[in-house]
């Protein structure tokens, strides 16, 4: 009982207020973003505490539109958010905290929106992707063939569409725009982690590659958030980035990654396993600021 009071206190308290309720403010940041770790960037074992890396993409962008380090500059990602949850970090509470942070406005230009990576996906089973590493994508006995879903091993990849993603972000797509009615605002993708076909890899020590050869519920997961995202923001009228096609041929498996791997020296030593690089997100922050900045 004391979980299920602590989680609607939670999401009572990041509600997002009917715009009828308020009137639009004045000012507001030239850039802010929404996001999980992929955005971030940065992991800090203290859930109550978001932090940001130096080379993500959204500090990367800011540094290009020439805001960063400035109110003009608003990122509020967080590891380990999700399109929904129960107790972390949503859309509608990054929005909310970014709104009380006075990031939304007329002078708003661009909300960048990355969310879903770590979401469960129907309802037989509520693993995430992550919660399924151990009993799928690096268990090579059994594989982590597209069956595992129905095995309730990994995540239920079938319940993806861009249907089901739209419905749980058009909330915070309606504030965004009520309260930041001159900005742009762009679904970010996630970039290519493995290539096309059914094999998954993690170079280790940068001395070999795991590999696990059945791993079509992991790459049919991906293809499908890929798909949903786009579905997803052409249904709510905005804009989608491709990073998978602007990252493509530099995943995992590859001979230059721009994701990093455990402790490999071909992309950032130290980085997030699965996460980009800081190549990686340069590539990503600077084909936004082609798309949306250079013209400013």
């Amino acid at each position: 009982m004391k979980i299920v009071l602590v989680a609607v206190a939670v999401a009572a308290a990041f509600a997002l207020p009917h715009p009828a309720a308020a009137a639009p403010p004045a000012g507001g940041s030239t850039l802010v973003v929404l996001g999980d770790s992929f955005a971030a960037n940065a992991v800090h074992w203290d859930a109550a505490e978001c932090v940001r890396g130096a080379t993500s993409w959204p500090t990367q962008l800011s540094r290009l539109l020439g805001v960063a380090g400035t109110p003009d500059f608003l990122d509020e990602s967080c590891a380990g958010a999700a399109l929904e949850s129960e107790t972390g970090y949503t859309p509608a509470r990054e929005a909310v905290e970014a709104d009380r942070a006075g990031g939304f406005g007329p002078e708003t230009a661009l909300v960048a929106i990355q969310f879903g990576f770590n979401d469960a996906w129907g309802t037989e089973n509520p693993k995430t992707l992550w919660g399924s590493l151990v009993s799928c994508v690096y268990n090579l006995l059994d594989g982590c063939d597209r069956e595992a879903a129905a095995q309730g091993r990994i995540t239920d990849f079938r319940a993806v569409s861009g249907a089901a993603y739209a419905e749980r972000i058009e909330e915070v797509v309606r504030y965004v725009r009520y309260y930041a009615r001159q900005a742009r605002i762009v679904l970010v993708g996630y970039p290519e982690l493995f290539p096309p076909g059914d094999t998954v890899c993690l170079n280790v020590l940068g001395a070999g590659d795991f590999v696990q050869p059945r791993g079509g519920a992991v790459t049919e997961y991906l293809n499908r958030l890929d798909t949903a995202q786009r579905e997803a923001a052409a249904l709510l009228g905005i804009d989608f980035l491709d990073t998978r096609a602007i990252t493509a041929g530099h995943g995992l498996c590859s001979a230059e990654p721009w994701a990093n791997g455990t402790l490999d020296p071909r992309a950032d030593l130290t980085g997030i396993p699965f996460h980009p690089s800081a190549r990686g997100d340069a590539v990503l922050a600077g084909a936004l600021y082609e798309r949306y900045g250079s013209g400013r």
